[in-house]
Order: C-alpha cells, then structure tokens, then sequence
C-alpha cells in the first residue's frame, strides 16, 4: 500500500538523474514495490535509442505535462496533454525530446524496477 501523504510542495523533492538526460522525484511508492508514482524530467536533446524499444512487465500510465517527445519507431510527436497506458509487454520508443519535457507517470505491477 502506498503511504498516506496530504498535499505537499512537488518542489520540496529533489531531482535524481535515473539515465543519462533523464530525472525523476519519486512522488510514492509502496513497500512492496508495486506501485510507483513519479515525476519525470527529459532534458533538451535527450535521446534513448541506444536503449532500444522499451517493453516492461509492469502498467505505465504517462502524462506529457510540458515539453514534448518524439516516438521514432511511431515517428510521432506527442506534446503536453498528451497521455499513455501501456499494459505489460507493450513495445514503445525508443524516444528523442529536441526541448526537452516533463511528465508525471505512475507504474503498477508485480515487481518494478
């Protein structure tokens, strides 16, 4: 279960880099490490293909909150207001943001990582 938490400043959490050009402030998470709620930060000229297509094992619910990123296996666009689900085993990505973005995600699943 995850902790109780009222409203609090997002700002109060510091940004870790999780990848290179990507940061997160980890919003809440469970003890048993299936549920995970998080803010997410690309920064300008970030680019994941050296990682391939990612596929997970887990729910991923994405919001673009500003910014925008590019599928290039979709070759698409999606900018702020834009939302995905993607199910477990879901292929996606991989992914360029030229300005960089911002998005708030929540995973949920078995096991995260």
């Amino acid at each position: 279960m995850k902790p109780a938490l009222e409203f609090f400043p997002v700002a109060s959490i510091e940004w870790v880099e999780v990848s290179p050009g990507v940061s997160e402030r980890v919003l809440a998470r469970d003890d048993a490490g299936q549920t995970l709620t998080r803010m997410l930060r690309w920064a300008p000229g970030t680019d994941t293909s050296p990682q391939g297509v990612a596929v997970h094992d887990y729910v991923e619910e994405i919001l673009i909150l500003s910014g925008s990123m590019r599928d290039l296996t979709l070759d698409r666009t999606f900018r702020a207001g834009d939302y995905a689900c993607r199910p477990p085993g879901m292929e996606h990505g991989p992914w360029t943001s030229e300005e960089g973005c911002e998005m708030f995600e929540v995973r949920h699943g078995d096991r995260l990582r």
